[in-house]
This record gives structure tokens, sequence and C-alpha cells, in this order.
């Protein structure tokens, strides 16, 4: 698990990767879009971008001077779309994508223009590898999947008495429900997979529950 700190560090330095590489390429000013899909007046967006400057500054790249960052955030999904096809527009050297979602909506704006992502829990929907990633995609995950078998591992140890558990996940995470679906064979515990997509869905699915069934 990727502390807080840690996380911005390395969003920070995921963008600034390809363009140290060509740092020495000439005088002229480089442009790097950055879509975050978290309103623009969250703490948390304000924390990201500062680490993003910061790292930026370390390997040489100062805002206004040689480099220009043009930021688009917002929480609404169909603006998303549009603050995508804005930052393409203006041709930047690099687009940084603040999630799986903002990557989403820029795979489908540009097969060009470099994109580098981070906070993504399922890279393979981008990329053909990490390693060898291919296209104009590449970037950095903040888990893996294998790991999340360890959630219904920890669950045993809370309460080993567990014979049917509920796993709440975003829609569309396959490989995801597989690991803990594979770990749980090893437990002998049924498991079930609810898909949600917003807080009304995560409430409506622990109402639904069974009262032996517990989330992971």
């Amino acid at each position: 698990m990727i502390l807080r700190r840690e996380f911005i560090t390395l969003l920070g330095g995921a963008a600034a990767w390809p363009l140290a590489a060509r740092a020495q390429q000439g005088d002229r000013v480089r442009r790097i879009g950055v879509l975050m899909p978290i309103p623009a007046e969250d703490q948390n967006v304000r924390d990201r971008l500062a680490a993003f400057r910061q790292a930026l500054q370390a390997h040489g790249w100062m805002e206004g001077l040689n480099v220009e960052i043009d930021t688009r955030a917002t929480g609404d999904r169909e603006l998303l779309h549009q603050y995508a096809a804005e930052l393409v527009a203006l041709a930047p050297d690099v687009i940084l994508a603040g999630s799986g979602l903002a990557t989403e909506v820029l795979q489908q704006a540009t097969h060009t223009v470099p994109i580098v992502f981070a906070s993504t829990v399922d890279p393979a929907r981008y990329v053909k590898s990490l390693s060898r990633p291919g296209g104009n995609i590449t970037g950095f995950s903040n888990i893996e999947f294998d790991f999340t078998g360890k959630y219904l591992e920890l669950l045993m140890e809370i309460s080993p008495a567990i014979t049917r558990a509920a796993v709440l996940r975003p829609p569309n995470f396959p490989s995801q429900f597989a690991a803990i679906k594979t770990a749980a064979l090893s437990f002998h515990v049924q498991v079930s997979q609810v898909e949600m997509a917003g807080v009304a869905e995560i409430q409506r699915a622990y109402r639904i529950l069974q009262p032996r069934q517990m989330a992971v």
C-alpha cells in the first residue's frame, strides 16, 4: 500500500519522466496537461498538484520558465470528457491522468498525445503490459491484483467462522474479483460480488446483505 506522501511524490515523478528524457532537445517551452477526476477545490487535488510541481522542479522543469502546466479537474464525468478534449486541443507534450477514469477518458480523446497514468488499479485496460506498454499510454499502478486476495485473509483472521463474504467493487473489475475468488477457495468461503459505482449503491448493497455475510 502506497502512503499518501509517497503516492503524490510518485505522481509527480511519473509525469516528469518522459519530459526529462527530452530535456536537452532545445529551448522550447514544454506543455503538460493534467486531468483529475476530482473537483478542483478538493484539497487532495491541491496536494497532488503541489507535489507534482515540486517533482518537476527537482528534474529541472520550472513552471513559467521552460514548462507550462494546464490543469483540468472535475468530479462530473461528462465535463471530464470536455476537459480531456480541451487538453488534447492544446497539443501538449504529455498529459498526466490522475486516475483510471481520467486515463479512460483521455484514451478516447487521443491516440497520439503521450499519456502518463497514476493511481490506476487495472493498467491492463490501457496498456499491453507495464514493461512494454505500447501505444501512447504508460504509467504505474497503485495496487497489485494478487494482493487483493489478502483482504479475505485478513477478514478470516478477524472472524474465522465466516463462510460467506460479499465483495463490494466498482463495475468492470473482473481481475480483482478473480483474485479474491481464488483466495476464497483455500478458505472454503463462498464469495459473491456486488457492483457499485456510487454512495447510494454502496448503501443499498449493505441493506441487502444477509446477516451472516461480511463485506470486503
